[in-house]
């Protein structure tokens, strides 16, 4: 009988050392599973501001494409011999208007980016010829409506410069958290992709179309 009494407080002891190593356990791992929260939720609210900043990207974007065929519109009637110019920045906004459509759906995936970023340079590119060749006609120059266009442009160019620049911000923290340890263990396992930049890749490229015909 004594023995049996001695050997209680034994098997209770072994319980509360039970206890407590399970205690410590469930403790521990929710300090890991809140840790593992804490970061995917970083990671998710910079993902979520980049895409945020490339919609309003993708906003000036579209604004452009729609101002560019009233240009076009506009300089034919002075510019019949240009038809091969004129074409060009038509054919250029087509080619740009569907690669901003693929990089809205999947904003930081490097080849939606790269394609949009090459479209946008050759778009560029087509409304510098034009506007260049619009030099040589000076009734052109002094058109009221091309006049108004040339200021629409020139805002809507500063507004997506504006907006390209807090998105590439965007994609660079959220790179960055995503590259440092441990959060790489965590992006990996998730499956949070490296987000691209959106660049231009020439540095005449980087500079807004003259949009000047005073």
């Amino acid at each position: 009988m004594i023995s049996l009494l001695a050997a209680v407080p034994a098997s209770l002891a072994t319980l509360f050392g039970l206890g407590a190593a399970i205690v410590v356990l469930i403790v521990g791992l929710a300090a890991i599973v809140a840790f593992v929260v804490g970061i995917y939720n970083r990671l998710i609210r910079l993902k979520n501001r980049y895409e945020n900043a490339f919609a309003q990207i993708d906003v000036q974007l579209k604004r452009r494409y729609d101002l560019i065929p009233n240009l076009v519109e506009t300089v034919k009637g002075y510019m019949a011999h240009e038809k091969d110019t004129l074409d060009a920045v038509i054919s250029a906004r087509s080619a740009a208007m569907s690669a901003g459509a693929a990089a809205s759906a999947k904003p930081g995936d490097p080849s939606a980016m790269g394609a949009l970023s090459g479209a946008e340079g050759m778009l560029g590119a087509a409304l510098g010829r034009l506007f260049a060749l619009s030099e040589a006609y000076p009734d052109l120059k002094a058109n009221q409506n091309v006049l108004s266009l040339q200021e629409e442009l020139g805002s809507t160019e500063n507004r997506i410069a504006f907006a390209r620049q807090a998105y590439n911000d965007g994609v660079t923290a959220y790179n960055t958290a995503r590259e440092i340890f441990p959060n790489n263990i965590i992006a990996g396992m998730f499956s949070f992709e490296d987000a691209a930049l959106f660049e231009v890749s020439d540095e005449a490229e980087k500079q807004a179309p003259a949009v000047s015909f005073s």
